[in-house]
């Protein structure tokens, strides 16, 4: 199952490529595939896995790991930015497309394909109460910072998250929303579940773009080895030291090693902070994932 669905991200990603080179699809075919995977079937993943979670204190210790890394993550940048004299354009980018990975568009059916469905909830928990929190807050802190902007405020940033179509379904999936619906509601929520991989991979295709900018070869190695190996390995260190069921350990740890958030490069493009590194950020974080991924797996299975 695990090489099936790299062998599909592998050709979604070749086929949008493909696409985008001859121009098939309209210049908008990403972002439209990109608003459906968010609002149509993100969501109905929340809504089928989240509903088998139960609020207490797993879920507070699975969700603090991303929390805990993006502030060792920081950390890390601010003192790599002084040591070598980054740009804050470039640190910008750094503090975006290290810590938040994308855990949700790949993490959730890689993380099914990977440990079935009993992980997948686990997952939701990462991204929901970590990645999204993170970018929502945080990200928008730094985006404003590094931009000129005004701060957000902590109204835009509460209507924000209550706003977004994942972070409805998980509340209504904790709340209101039977943990086994009837079958054919589950039929429809899993077939729209299943899409999300597929659909995703190929926006990704669509819009990744590779070209190296010669300036940012020191921070772009840099940040890909914080993103693909440091922060995994401390994820690791982390359910280890903590002694995390096996299921949520391998969950976490596959999370943490997800290659950077297309969305937070997104932003940073579009506030004009270094585009060209931001796309080499999300495009050879994806590409070498496609190598660490199945070596972090292999590893868990050894390890945990």
């Amino acid at each position: 199952m695990t090489f099936d669905a790299f062998f599909l991200i592998v050709l979604m990603l070749a086929l949008g490529k493909l696409c985008a080179r001859v121009r098939l699809f309209p210049d908008n075919a990403a972002e439209v595939l990109n608003q459906f995977a968010m609002y149509v079937c993100m969501p109905a993943a929340v809504l089928r896995y989240g509903s088998r979670l139960e609020l207490g204190t797993e879920i507070l210790s699975i969700a603090a790991v991303p929390w805990a890394l993006t502030a060792l993550a920081v950390a890390a940048i601010f003192a790599l930015r002084r040591l070598f004299g980054w740009s804050r354009e470039v640190c910008a980018v750094l503090l975006l497309c290290v810590p938040l990975g994308n855990t949700s568009y790949l993490g959730y059916p890689l993380v099914q394909a990977m440990r079935g469905e009993e992980a997948l909830p686990y997952a939701v928990i990462y991204d929901q109460f970590g990645s999204f929190m993170i970018l929502s807050t945080f990200g928008l802190i730094v985006l404003a910072h590094f931009s000129g902007e005004d701060r957000p405020t902590p109204r835009r940033i509460l209507r924000r998250i209550l706003t977004f179509p994942a972070f409805i379904s998980l509340i209504l999936a904790l709340t209101v929303f039977p943990a086994e619906p009837p079958s054919a509601i589950d039929g429809v929520l899993q077939r729209l579940s299943d899409a999300l991989l597929p659909i995703a991979a190929l926006a990704v295709g669509l819009q990744v773009k590779l070209r190296l900018p010669r300036e940012t070869l020191a921070p772009l190695g840099t940040g890909l080895a914080l993103k693909l190996i440091l922060l995994p390995a401390l994820a690791l260190a982390w359910v280890k030291l903590v002694d995390t069921p096996p299921l949520a350990a391998d969950a976490m740890v596959l999370e943490a090693a997800m290659p950077s958030m297309i969305t937070a490069a997104a932003l940073a493009i579009s506030h004009r902070l270094a585009p060209a590194f931001a796309a080499a950020m999300v495009g050879y974080s994806l590409l070498l994932s496609l190598v660490t991924l199945p070596l972090w797996d292999f590893l868990l299975q050894r390890l945990v």
